[in-house]
């Protein structure tokens, strides 16, 4: 999905010369093509995450279009004060670009883990959060946002979804719908791969979130009266949902501790129960409760 990203940028940079790339020393080989064809318009300021964003909100300024590229935790909990006074306060567009979200870096400990951004991004006066599940997601949420002129989040995960839907910003998809579901399911980004394939035989809707902020709630609305259960691999999802309609929701995903697990990212799914048995059983569990009332 990285390589995709690079593609992006560099067909929107040949259209648009404000755009501009700015890394925290990740990528950078990646990006090699970009920096050789736009060497004005390619800043690697090495680990200075802090740094990055307040360059970008400069930028912004002089009505440039800024992407600020790193891993997760680096470019939003370590500076969630840099977005929150210089890009939101100061309501200076820009795109904050991250990989290796919840476990995709699964090998390399806490350090490296982030299930918090989304919902950390969420919380921002103005910030616009999206989590795309694939290719096509990616593509048409940064092309249809990145200009204009709005704080934008954007997760890039390192494995996707083979679903092809249709793709609007702050719209979600009714992926599986039954007059007589009970039960909801929520979900958002690539783990959709695993709970479309753990809902299959089974009456339940099925609605689908690449945007978290603003959150869909006139689909949601249209639910409101079945038991909603959230699974996602990371916070802000739930929330999001749960600040938009009065209806039940329940949130299956992360515990409330640290991951001390290493292996790989299906490895550390499993762990959770957010492999495709796993959410088939807490499927499986929410139907048979409402079943019994």
């Amino acid at each position: 999905m990285r390589i995709h990203f690079k593609e992006i940028a560099l067909k929107l940079a040949e259209k648009d010369e404000r755009v501009v790339l700015l890394l925290g020393d990740i990528s950078v080989y990646l990006f090699k093509e970009f920096s050789d064809r736009y060497p004005d318009r390619f800043y690697n300021a090495g680990i200075c995450e802090n740094t990055l964003i307040s360059m970008a909100a400069g930028m912004s300024s002089q009505k440039l279009h800024p992407f600020v590229h790193t891993i997760a935790p680096f470019i939003t909990e370590r500076c969630y004060e840099q977005i929150k006074l210089d890009m939101c306060y100061n309501r200076a567009g820009g795109n904050v670009i991250s990989c290796g979200g919840s476990f995709d870096y699964a090998w390399d400990g806490a350090t490296h883990h982030c299930y918090t951004d989304l919902e950390l991004m969420r919380m921002l006066p103005g910030m616009e959060v999206m989590q795309p599940g694939n290719k096509k997601e990616l593509g048409t949420l940064i092309e249809s946002q990145y200009a204009n002129g709005n704080a934008s989040y954007f997760r890039i995960p390192a494995d996707e979804h083979n679903l092809d839907l249709d793709v609007e910003f702050g719209k979600a998809n009714v992926v599986l719908h039954s007059d007589s579901a009970l039960l909801t399911i929520a979900t958002a980004g690539p783990i959709l791969k695993n709970v479309y394939e753990a809902c299959q035989g089974l009456d339940v809707n099925l609605l689908y979130f690449h945007t978290i902020k603003p959150i869909d709630a006139q689909v949601l609305s249209r639910y409101a009266d079945t038991q909603i259960l959230v699974v996602h691999d990371a916070f802000g999802l739930s929330e999001a949902i749960n600040s938009a309609i009065n209806a039940k929701v329940k949130y299956h995903g992360i515990p409330d501790k640290f991951c001390c697990y290493y292996g790989t990212l299906e490895d550390i799914r499993e762990l959770l129960g957010l492999d495709v048995e796993g959410i088939r059983g807490i499927i499986k569990k929410e139907l048979g409760e409402l079943f019994c009332k």
